[in-house]
């Protein structure tokens, strides 16, 4: 008797398992996995930037914006678009408010002889934007570079 309710559990946990991944054909659901992605932004240029920032929201529109972690490193002449009067402030701000970190390297505001007054609001800073990439990748992170 105890056989025949062990039997019967296990076929109807069966049964609602394989209903369950049927469902989820049918109807196109899957878990959804969490991605991380760093994006490096290292030229003066403005169609850079904005090709970088239109990379995270698509990213965050095609797997839903909790499903992915975005972070965008600027160094080198990149670091220019994060000043007060860049020409993409507005739209980095934007990013911000949609959860995408936006990452400036203090080695080369040091070189510019840029301090934190100098930037837009809200940016984060770390000491060196290539090490941030490096340690990112190392962690399961993408890399993208526009």
């Amino acid at each position: 008797m105890k056989r025949r309710i062990f039997a019967q559990a296990a076929a109807a946990t069966l049964s609602a398992t394989f209903l369950i991944a049927v469902e989820a054909q049918n109807t196109g659901a899957t878990p959804q996995k969490h991605h991380k992605i760093v994006i490096q932004v290292s030229d003066a240029d403005p169609a850079k930037w904005n090709l970088a920032l239109n990379n995270a929201k698509n990213l965050q529109d095609d797997v839903g914006a909790a499903n992915v972690d975005v972070e965008i490193v600027a160094y080198g002449p990149g670091i220019g678009m994060l000043k007060l009067e860049s020409a993409t402030g507005s739209r980095i701000a934007d990013t911000m408010k949609a959860n995408v970190k936006v990452i400036a390297c203090e080695n080369t505001m040091r070189g510019q002889k840029l301090s934190k007054d100098d930037m837009l609001p809200a940016i984060s800073y770390v000491p060196a934007g290539v090490t941030e990439i490096m340690k990112k990748q190392g962690e399961g992170w993408a890399y993208l570079r526009p």
